[in-house]
């Protein structure tokens, strides 16, 4: 597993078609010239006969976790066997199918994954294989399995097992790393070693759920993913003036207790995040030129106030400033 934080992209995008079998399959030993000593690349890929292939990918190696998201089409990736898989010999594999169909094959078993399942296996002398021929959004975890042996107990070698797409952990677990691929910084090992110890509370839980037993990573990763989903349903309504917790507590099908808890436990409150979200959108729609015909009432009552006096009121503590400042200022810069 790494020492390091480091983040690998790569797409045959501008890559001709001609080129691009030659690219996907050098993948693997382009990454190994740009990392550091230790660190594994990508599993290798072969492109199919009969198919164009095509790579977007972002990798993102953490202490105790590699994380690939991405499309591929057109492709066989190839797990290596064990004996041959270097530093990632004793890792356990977790692979999401996010959006499309792939077929995974391990000797003479095979799993169809359609749109949000997942399968999870250690390493085999026989290895596996992830066809997709068309394309394929994924998620592709790679954790040291001694770290959710610790919270499961005995994890001995484990052969390639389905998770269907309805399993609530596994949403959990694509919500938290669809995160970590796409948007948080993890700028400090303290972020890192918290990130890498959700991830691996989340792969357990999963697991724990097909094996119909309860792991200990149920108080922290769990929780952690429940509020970003929480927080994410926000964000999609936050807009709407009657928006309360009983409503995002019933989508998210938990109580307005525990939705309360949750952010309690990261020194916030509902309402304040609530408040913090609308007044950020305002911000930024006062600041786009594009909006310069726009009121500030009208800005206000589209990102979910009802009242004009408390939206300026509130704003000024905010930011320092007044709408209007901000309206103006982005008025002469234009």
């Amino acid at each position: 597993m790494p020492d390091r934080c480091t983040t690998f992209r790569f797409s045959t995008a501008g890559i001709s078609k001609p080129a691009r079998a030659e690219a996907v399959r050098d993948l693997h030993l382009r990454e190994r010239q740009l990392l550091p000593p230790g660190l594994e690349p990508l599993e290798p890929l072969e492109p199919l006969s009969d198919r164009p292939p095509h790579v977007d990918v972002i990798k993102r190696t953490l202490p105790g976790l590699a994380l690939v998201s991405g499309t591929f089409s057109g492709l066989r990736h190839a797990a290596r066997p064990k004996g041959s898989a270097g530093h990632g010999e004793n890792d356990l594999l977790f692979c999401v199918n996010v959006r499309g169909c792939s077929l995974a094959q391990q000797r003479d078993r095979e799993l169809m994954l359609r749109d949000g399942d997942a399968f999870f296996a250690t390493r085999s002398l026989a290895g596996f294989n992830i066809l997709r021929p068309t394309p394929a959004r994924f998620i592709g975890c790679r954790v040291a399995r001694e770290a959710v042996a610790a919270l499961l107990g005995r994890l001995d070698d484990t052969p390639m097992s389905f998770v269907p797409h309805d399993t609530e952990a596994l949403n959990l677990l694509v919500t938290y790393a669809s995160a970590i691929a796409d948007t948080l910084p993890l700028t400090t090992p303290e972020l890192q070693r918290l990130a890498v110890s959700h991830m691996q509370d989340l792969i357990a839980a999963t697991i724990a759920a097909m094996r119909g037993v309860r792991a200990i990573a149920e108080g922290r990763g769990v929780a952690a993913a429940r509020l970003r989903a929480i927080m994410t349903d926000i964000c999609a309504h936050v807009s709407d003036g009657e928006l309360s917790v009983a409503e995002v507590a019933q989508r998210q099908r938990v109580t307005p207790r525990y939705v309360h808890k949750l952010f309690e436990n990261e020194g916030l409150t509902f309402s304040s995040f609530v408040l913090g979200q609308r007044l950020a959108r305002a911000r930024r729609m006062l600041s786009d030129p594009r909006l310069a015909d726009r009121n500030i009432s009208a800005i206000a009552f589209a990102v979910g106030f009802g009242d004009l006096s408390y939206f300026n009121r509130t704003f000024r503590r905010q930011y320092g400033v007044t709408p209007s400042e901000i309206k103006q200022l982005s008025a002469s810069a234009d």
